[in-house]
């Protein structure tokens, strides 16, 4: 709706995220684009792009999947060759990533054909509020990146259908994680009414949602061979079309990530960092030696390493700050491959990426 205007095209826009010196993520469209709206949207939906990678690979920092950077490839035909879980992730949180920061750069004025959101203002919200205010405007940006993100599935098969339901899940958990906030209005700072709005949460909380998405993906099975004919392609669309689109949907198993397979490029996890020690740690990070090591038949090596960084550091008039050099011994553990009782079997990898 946003898109239909210009009349100037380009039939392939390729948008190369240089995420480190190392790591691209690499998008090819061969749906025309209008010219007009790659120059003022590209970057934006770029650095979104971006930002779901980064929230991806902190969301599975301490998991046996870590988000490589083999998983970075969006195209249904290219790297992602598989039609896991962790596939389904990778489209929903690239998707929600582009979602939201064009809805963000919406709402700081970075675009002349966008503001707030104030098509419900004046309206009941509930008992006691009305909506008003300026709500961030998910609309326009659900619109824009579907253009851009959706662009990339020009398949008709099963594989296409699942990655268009997952980049919708991602919108989807954009626009159900906004929060309301609200203004009192009343004499003598009484509540006597209030005015909402609302409001994008942190980018954390959507991955954080998107990652709970994950562990309860539903896996799909269509018949053999559908998809080559129009009948195929009609069954493949009503399957996806009875499933919510909040849902992440998957149709193959995941790998067995402790193990090294270079067919697949899974390095396993055999030399990975994990946490036994440490204040305030997540749920997943004081699990992470026993799911990436124990569980994966490797032993807990303790390492002691030496940390050098800036401390006591004092303000000089005028104008420097001035730091010492502070080494500290540090303990630091990792998965080693373990030494096979005598007699007894090694351990059996665990199933659950």
């Amino acid at each position: 709706m946003f898109l239909s205007k210009p009349s100037v095209y380009i039939s392939l826009f390729t948008c190369v995220l240089q995420l480190s010196h190392k790591t691209k993520l690499s998008w090819s469209i061969s749906f025309p684009i209008p010219f007009l709206a790659y120059l003022i949207y590209s970057s934006s939906v770029a650095a979104g792009a971006q930002s779901g990678i980064e929230e991806c690979k902190y969301q599975f920092a301490w998991d046996r999947w870590n988000c490589p950077e083999r998983a970075l490839q969006l195209s249904s035909h290219g790297g992602l060759r598989s039609a896991n879980r962790e596939t389904a992730f990778v489209h929903a949180i690239s998707s929600a990533g582009v979602m939201y920061t064009l809805t963000r750069n919406c709402s700081l004025g970075d675009f002349d054909n966008c503001g707030c959101d104030d098509s419900r203002n004046g309206q009941l919200g509930g008992q006691g509020w009305l909506w008003g205010g300026c709500s961030d405007n998910v609309g326009f940006g659900e619109a824009i990146s579907k253009q851009f993100v959706d662009a990339l599935e020009t398949g008709q098969d099963a594989r296409a259908a699942m990655n268009l339901h997952n980049n919708e899940a991602g919108r989807k958990a954009v626009k159900g994680t906004m929060k309301r906030t609200c203004k009192c209005h009343g004499v003598s700072g009484s509540c006597t009414t209030q005015t909402c709005w609302l409001q994008l949460p942190e980018f954390r909380e959507v991955g954080a949602h998107l990652k709970e998405k994950y562990h309860a993906a539903l896996k799909v099975d269509l018949l053999q061979g559908a998809g080559n004919s129009a009948a195929g392609r009609g069954a493949i669309a009503d399957t996806f079309r009875s499933i919510s689109t909040r849902e992440l949907v998957h149709l193959e198993d995941s790998p067995d990530y402790c193990l090294e397979n270079k067919t697949l490029g899974l390095l396993g996890t055999e030399g990975r960092e994990c946490l036994r020690r440490g204040r305030a740690l997540g749920r997943w990070e004081r699990r992470s030696c026993r799911r990436l090591c124990g569980d994966c038949g490797l032993a807990v090596e303790e390492r002691r390493a030496e940390t050098v960084s800036s401390c006591n550091c004092k303000f000089h008039w005028c104008c420097a700050v001035r730091c010492e050099q502070c080494r500290r011994r540090v303990t630091k553990y990792f998965c080693s491959r373990a030494e096979r009782p005598r007699g007894g079997a090694a351990h059996k990898p665990g199933r659950k990426p």
